[in-house]
């Protein structure tokens, strides 16, 4: 391998890092949202975000990456490739999200809620200074190992043309007749990325435990 193919498939772990990011950043805070309709057993909402829910999980992110880019078009609106891939992981990542909050919802003392609710506390105020702080503590894990799949789950948007790191390492090894030396730096890329993950998931959990983020 040369210079130039390390650097193709470094691009691509970029492409990878930025998507899943993207991703990330949009399907945490939607997930929130979709647990919280769900905890609050919304009459309406809440069986559309239960059917949506288990329509997402049950669906392959392949198949939700090529539906995003080529059944849209057909109700129209048609998306580039990045924002179809984005889309698509966004979705897929946002269903699983909502289960680990919600489940994170279920094992909250229900009585702190109401307790806060006889001393006329504002819903807001009660979900946001009482509810979420122990609900994020208790989410945190969960949500990591969904980061972590989802950083996994890119190579699915290469059916579009996107080229992440799996992708890249395998046009590299086209080239060079050897395959075994680009997949070995995408698997030491992938690791690396995850690792750098799991570490700030330890400082996070680190900051709480110290109440710096509380």
């Amino acid at each position: 391998m040369t210079a130039y193919d390390y650097w193709s498939i470094t691009q691509g772990a970029l492409a990878t890092i930025s998507l899943s990011l993207i991703s990330i950043v949009l399907g945490v805070p939607l997930g929130l949202g979709l647990a919280l309709i769900r905890w609050a057993k919304v009459p309406v909402l809440g069986r559309i975000v239960y059917s949506y829910v288990s329509i997402v999980r049950s669906c392959p992110t392949v198949t939700l990456t090529l539906l995003v880019f080529f059944a849209l078009p057909q109700l129209g609106l048609s998306l580039d490739p990045v924002p179809a891939a984005i889309a698509a992981l966004t979705i897929s990542t946002s269903a699983f999200n909502c289960e680990i909050w919600r489940s994170a919802f279920v094992e909250f003392p229900r009585d702190q809620y109401d307790a806060a609710l006889s001393f006329a506390m504002p819903r807001f105020t009660r979900i946001r200074r009482i509810v979420l702080p122990q609900v994020y503590r208790a989410s945190l894990p969960g949500l990591v190992n969904e980061m972590t799949l989802q950083i996994k789950s890119t190579p699915a948007v290469a059916v579009i043309g996107i080229v992440e790191i799996t992708r890249a390492a395998l046009r590299v090894g086209s080239n060079t007749y050897e395959p075994l030396p680009p997949f070995i730096f995408a698997l030491v890329l992938y690791g690396l990325i995850v690792f750098a993950l799991i570490r700030l998931k330890r400082m996070v959990e680190k900051r709480l435990r110290t109440g710096g983020l509380a």
